[in-house]
């Protein structure tokens, strides 16, 4: 494989447009567990967040079009701002927003893993009228198993029998079973293979460059985006939404009190990590035919297909189901909810299942597609502008960042081994990841004002209204709040603080890169958008700004952390 010069620019905004169409597919991934959270809030807290990234989006299409010459996305263009500030804040920001992003390829082969399971090697299903739990019962060797049983109790156990004896041999193979440290525990088998299987599919795919991906990305688009449009429109013209769903906008505290705050902030904390998403669309400026007026298109266009989906979807979902219905093990997580779209469509046909459970499992390729192809651009540019290890700086004959991504892939591979064991792992993973995602928000929103007042004369091709980059610094304020008081809402206590330590990470892997890889000095071409070059890093014309708003983020942090608190068992 021979070295190239970098990415190549074959796609305009209408590619990054169906790359990013795979966000919409991450509201089904957690919507169950939205639900448990915020309880009849939830179709609220859904449309809150995604018109709130819908928001923050034209700060990222302002500092994108910055620089035509970077990929990587907002952390990369927001991390150019903080760096006069501090070396070690903007390598924060792309490592923040690379862990963010990355755990998308796990957890969506881990659900993707599981219908292809139930469609290969369904888990009979036994009733209390089933003629084998009848047989059962009858069978003298089962004698002693019920004798003193109440029929009831019996029928329990005839069903557990006959279900454990039925169950395909490959849903209980396992190769690895054990606790991590009493975190999680750590599985390798089928559902592991199986979705290692889909990331290879993925980076097969993605070897090819941009174009060829995004080319695919259309047509699974189509797939997903046209029946996801259907559920969220059919069910209010066919009466299968219930008003009583939605009402008494209440937490599941039944009150307004600390611990209703805590659960509501919490699940408006995890919506970000999928309402935000669609910011990926920004990842692919350096590989834009015409960044100056692509940039904008490319995520306005999705963020608006965010807004239509996102907000109808989770509507339809409640008003149908109903909370005991969201609560359901299937829906949380994630293998029965294509079973519940269809009947929400008022089919409820076996075939029409079906094919809303192949939809299921594009919708989630599509989104493990589009993970890879922006947080592999991530890795690429931090190699590239000396954040992070120079081998990531790589790309084949084809323009794809091939190191990166075989470096996305076997970090996966390992986060598959916990996505792939039980519910508690799978949103542990979510939290910690989402502490990334929220401290990248929040850099990069405040670097959107940082650049206009450091860098006042570079040409914007896109200028955000000042109120709206204003509103948005004071975003950027909101998700540390959500942050710090609902991380513990999502079943570990600590996961802040993991998050955290999972952030300073990056300390370690800079100092390397820059002083032992790098002798101390910058790439000389790192800020050449903003006309500086060598070691230039420009002037601090912001003060002590940039300085007092780190400080008043971390008290927001801990304000949130410890003034809210989850309601008593």
């Amino acid at each position: 494989m021979r070295e190239v010069e970098g990415l190549h620019r074959t796609i305009d905004w209408k590619g990054a447009f169906w790359i990013a169409s795979g966000v919409p597919a991450l509201v089904l991934i957690s919507i169950g567990g939205m639900g448990a959270t915020a309880g009849k809030l939830a179709f609220l807290v859904w449309a809150i967040s995604v018109l709130m990234g819908l928001s923050q989006a034209y700060s990222y299409a302002e500092i994108g079009g910055l620089f035509a010459n970077k990929s990587g996305g907002a952390a990369v263009y927001g991390a150019a701002a903080w760096l006069r500030y501090s070396k070690l804040t903007a390598p924060l920001s792309v490592w923040c927003n690379w862990f963010a992003w990355s755990p998308v390829l796990s957890l969506g082969c881990a659900i993707a893993a599981g219908y292809i399971l139930n469609a290969i090697a369904p888990i009979p299903v036994f009733t209390a009228e089933s003629a084998e739990v009848g047989a059962w019962l009858k069978m003298a060797s089962h004698a002693a198993a019920i004798d003193g049983k109440s029929l009831e109790d019996a029928t329990k156990i005839a069903i557990a029998a006959l279900t454990e004896a039925g169950t395909p041999a490959l849903r209980s193979f396992k190769l690895v079973s054990f606790s991590l440290f009493g975190m999680a525990n750590i599985e390798i088998g089928a559902t592991f293979f199986i979705g290692a299987i889909l990331m290879l599919v993925a980076f097969a795919i993605q070897h090819r460059g941009i174009l060829g991906t995004a080319r695919v990305q259309m047509w699974i688009g189509l797939l997903v985006v046209i029946p996801m449009l259907i559920v969220g429109i059919v069910p209010f013209l066919n009466g299968s939404v219930h008003y009583d769903n939605y009402v008494p906008l209440l937490p599941p505290t039944g009150a307004w009190n600390n611990g209703g705050w805590t659960q509501f902030f919490g699940a408006l904390f995890i919506a970000g990590w999928s309402t935000y998403a669609f910011e990926t669309a920004v990842c692919y400026t350096r590989e834009f035919k015409n960044p100056a007026s692509d940039t904008k298109k490319s995520i306005i266009s999705a963020g608006m297909l965010c807004v239509v989906l996102y907000t109808l979807v989770a509507a339809t979902f409640q008003g149908y189901l109903g909370l005991d219905g969201m609560t359901q093990p299937g829906i949380v997580d994630g293998t029965g909810v294509a079973a519940a779209m269809g009947n929400m469509v008022g089919t409820g046909s076996a075939i029409v299942t079906h094919l809303l459970e192949m939809m299921m499992i594009l919708a989630l390729v599509l989104a493990i597609m589009m993970a890879m192809a922006g947080s592999s651009r991530t890795l690429y540019q931090g190699g590239v502008d000396g954040w992070l290890p120079k081998y990531l700086a790589h790309t084949n004959e084809n323009g794809a960042p091939t190191k990166a991504m075989w470096t996305d892939l076997v970090f996966n591979l390992g986060l598959l081994t916990f996505a792939a064991s039980d519910a508690t792992a799978y949103y542990l993973i979510l939290s910690i990841s989402n502490v990334g995602y929220m401290l990248f928000i929040f850099l990069n929103l405040q670097a959107t004002w940082i650049h206009r007042i450091d860098s006042p004369n570079i040409p914007r091709p896109y200028r955000a209204p000042n109120w709206l980059v204003g509103f948005n610094a004071v975003l950027g304020f909101v998700n540390l709040l959500f942050m710090g008081a609902g991380a513990k809402v999502w079943g570990n206590p600590n996961a802040l603080w993991y998050g955290l330590v999972f952030a300073l990470l990056i300390i370690p892997v800079f100092l390397y890169r820059h002083y032992v890889q790098d002798k101390g000095r910058f790439p000389d071409h790192m800020l050449l958008d903003l006309d500086l070059k060598g070691q230039d890093l420009g002037e601090r014309r912001a003060g002590i700004l940039p300085y007092l708003t780190l400080a008043l983020g971390a008290g927001v942090i801990l304000f949130g952390h410890y003034y809210f608190q989850l309601p008593p068992a």
